[in-house]
């Protein structure tokens, strides 16, 4: 029976029911209201059969006996239009409850996922080309993963400001396609804008980006929302320390193309300072500013926190005006400026500071951080790993990424230079 049968009886049926009241007629009003009845009881036990036939078809698995309370068990015996259950909604196999509970078992106590729930998330795991078979541990639920991204997006202040793409690895794009830019319609085209060179394309590959967390940080974990909060911290510090390091000097083999280790930045763009000129104002723009071009002076320099320090905080110009300075929002956070433009410090280890480093390595770099790439699915999987060396078991958060620089012209990269001979 339809929901357009079930109202157009039940409607005649009415209609029927107060004629017969109307016009004294107790009998017929009596069989009216008991057919009124019966016609109810019909569609809701063909309306029930329906939503459990829906149930067990597109919610495999997402609730285990503890999970159903009372008030739901009540809940769908209410259900009385079917039309507004959803047909053929696909179900996200790692988001049911009991695949979340495995997995939270599985990453704090290393407790095995069974092998039917592995079975069930097995597509995710094969089209996400994350691990082969032979090291596949378990998909990490989406909700998890959504997480893991957003707060990457926010995380590291480098990272969060390059683009995002999630293109096709191992084809080459033309940049023009990655980084469009307009043109007027009737504008007549010249022939060097319509050349795609080799230097104009950019490839990406598939390379593996692994989080090691030790399982004793997770042991005490009960709930699955305590469970989300800590792995997703923990995985996101790590995975984005190394992405940040690589957007800088990444070497290109296995990992990110950094921007200090790329052939294709201008040799022009490669600039040396000596101690003398890294602190004068005078020097920066002749030697620095004076080389970046118009069209790429939206960028920001990047530099260690010693070397801000150091440095730079409170260079002046020869009026006395200051050229490295420190401003402090209404939040007390800092923010660097050096000659007009933002400064973003880092690690150590991403860039030495000026004092730690040696004569000939970089100290500073300047680009624009849209100007610089990453190529990503978003998919993440966790593999058991025990380290022999500490006698600990891990669990390894695999992530297949890629980056590099799609236009190089922008980049200026500052060597430390070595100082004059007396």
């Amino acid at each position: 029976m339809t929901r357009e049968q079930y109202n157009t009886q039940r409607t005649k049926l009415m209609n029927d029911m107060r004629a017969a009241i109307d016009a004294g007629d107790t009998a017929t009003a009596n069989s009216c209201r008991d057919q009124v009845r019966a016609l109810d009881n019909q569609w809701e036990a063909e309306a029930q059969a329906r939503a459990d036939f829906a149930a067990l078809q597109n919610s495999a698995r997402s609730f285990t006996p503890a999970d159903v309370t009372p008030a739901q068990t009540n809940a769908v015996t209410q259900i009385v239009n079917f039309a507004a259950v959803p047909q053929g909604t696909p179900t996200d196999p790692s988001e049911t409850a009991e695949y979340r509970n495995a997995f939270m078992a599985y990453v704090c106590r290393g407790t095995e996922i069974s092998a039917d729930l592995r079975a069930s998330v097995a597509p995710m795991l094969n089209a996400a080309a994350t691990t082969t078979t032979t090291d596949a541990g378990a998909v990490i639920p989406t909700t998890i993963a959504r997480e893991i991204i957003k707060q990457m997006k926010s995380y590291g202040e480098l990272y969060a400001k390059i683009r995002k793409l999630n293109v096709q690895g191992g084809i080459e794009f033309p940049i023009l396609t990655l980084k469009p830019t307009a043109s007027w319609i009737g504008e007549s085209k010249s022939s060097d804008d319509q050349k795609l060179e080799a230097k104009t394309k950019v490839s990406f590959s598939y390379y593996g980006l692994e989080c090691k967390i030790a399982q004793t940080l997770l042991a005490a974990v009960v709930t699955f929302e305590e469970f989300q909060q800590m792995f997703t911290q923990l995985a996101v510090e790590a995975i984005v320390a190394a992405k940040e390091k690589a957007i800088i000097s990444g070497t290109g083999s296995g990992q990110f193309l950094g921007i200090t280790k790329d052939t294709r930045v201008p040799a022009k763009n490669v600039v040396t300072l000596t101690p003398d000129e890294f602190t004068s104002y005078s020097a920066w723009k002749k030697k620095v500013m004076a080389k970046i071009p118009k069209a790429y002076r939206k960028g920001e320099f990047v530099m260690a926190q010693g070397t801000f320090d150091g440095y730079i905080d409170g260079m002046v110009d020869a009026n006395g005006q200051p050229i490295g300075r420190v401003n402090y929002g209404i939040d007390g956070e800092e923010n660097y400026r050096f000659c007009g433009k933002t400064v973003d410090t880092v690690e150590d280890d991403v860039i030495p500071s000026y004092d730690d480093a040696a004569t000939g390595d970089v100290v500073a770099v300047f680009f624009n951080p849209t100007d610089y790439a990453e190529n990503s699915n978003g998919s993440f999987s966790t593999v058991k790993w025990t380290d022999h060396d500490d006698n600990t078991v891990k669990t390894k958060v695999l992530h297949i990424c890629d980056g590099k620089l799609l236009d190089p012209n922008g980049v200026i990269i500052i060597k430390k230079g070595e100082a004059a001979k007396v």
